[in-house]
């Protein structure tokens, strides 16, 4: 996965709140990496292939890309292998 452009993803940075729970949609081996909000749900795209984590990874990487906050600040706490993923923001709210 190349690393993510920010002018090519949504701004999500109104969800990088202390505490926030972000859920999302993941769709692994996709042709693009990709964020979608779809009535109000987020669905990530990732062209990474779903083994020993590495789609986790690369979602991880590209919402925190979006959110303009370090990938090290969003933690998953539930889905490791599921497609719904829940996320949680421990960094600073950002104003």
């Amino acid at each position: 996965m190349g690393k993510p452009k920010k002018k090519d993803l949504p701004d999500l940075s109104h969800l990088a709140q202390a505490g926030a729970e972000i859920a999302v949609r993941v769709t692994p081996k996709a042709s693009r990496n990709a964020i979608e909000i779809r009535d109000h749900l987020l669905r990530i795209l990732v062209t990474v292939v779903p083994e020993n984590g590495k789609a986790n990874m690369a979602v991880q990487v590209l919402l925190a890309t979006a959110m303009g906050v370090a990938p090290s600040q969003l933690t998953l706490k539930r889905g490791q292998g599921a497609r719904e993923k829940l996320f949680v923001y421990s960094g600073s709210s950002r104003s």
